[in-house]
């Protein structure tokens, strides 16, 4: 039995952020389906392991982790090495800004979208909502595209784990079905990350 068990559907942006670092890292691991049309997640068993009753959560040695992002940083804290995980302190935080500011300021409104835009009806979608995220959105690709322009990756010249994050909401924000401006850099960027294999296997996915 895989030392490692991640619980979680595989159609979740957070989900996918903890797959992907699994599998970055080469890792042996159980998947257990759990939310969405899985349940599981709201049983009592499940919340003695997240008592927030969400998805995922990983079990490693007996102990229970929740929150993707603190998933990501755990795993390749215990498990990673240079370049994935960066050895310079300053790096690591990089790393650790790019990962709240990918879930916090670009996935937050692109998430708007995706609602708005994909699983609701055209006559039920609220216009307000979508106006405000796409303003938020342009912002947010703005700091991106001027920041890559900068250097190679959001961390430095390597790809880490500090631009995991960010990516599974920039897959988002290249599929949603909007007008979006030129940006150079962070589209050269994203194509370079589009390449790695678990990026393929578990973002590089249609939206539902």
């Amino acid at each position: 039995m895989a030392k490692l068990k991640l619980w979680g559907q595989p159609k979740s942006i957070n989900v996918q952020k903890a797959l992907w670092a699994l599998d970055e890292l080469g890792l042996s691991y159980e998947r257990i389906d759990a939310g969405g049309q899985f349940g599981r997640n709201k049983d009592a068993d499940y919340l003695t392991l997240n008592p927030n009753g969400l998805i995922p959560v990983l079990e490693d040695e007996g102990s229970a982790l929740w929150e993707s992002n603190a998933i990501v940083r755990y795993l390749f804290t215990k498990y990673g090495s240079a370049p994935l995980q960066p050895t310079e302190p300053i790096l690591r935080a990089r790393a650790d800004a790019w990962t709240d500011w990918g879930t916090s300021t670009f996935w937050t409104p692109t998430r708007v979208l995706v609602v708005q835009l994909v699983r609701t009806a055209e006559d039920k979608r609220d216009p307000a909502q979508i106006e405000a995220a796409k303003g938020q959105i342009a912002d947010a690709v703005r700091i991106l595209d001027s920041e890559l322009a900068k250097r190679p990756f959001l961390v430095g010249d390597q790809f880490t784990w500090g631009d995991i994050s960010a990516a599974a909401a920039a897959q988002r924000y290249f599929t949603l079905p909007i007008e979006r401006p030129a940006t150079k850099s962070l589209e050269a960027w994203f194509a370079k990350v589009k390449e790695r294999p678990a990026f393929k296997k578990w973002i590089d996915l249609p939206l539902t």
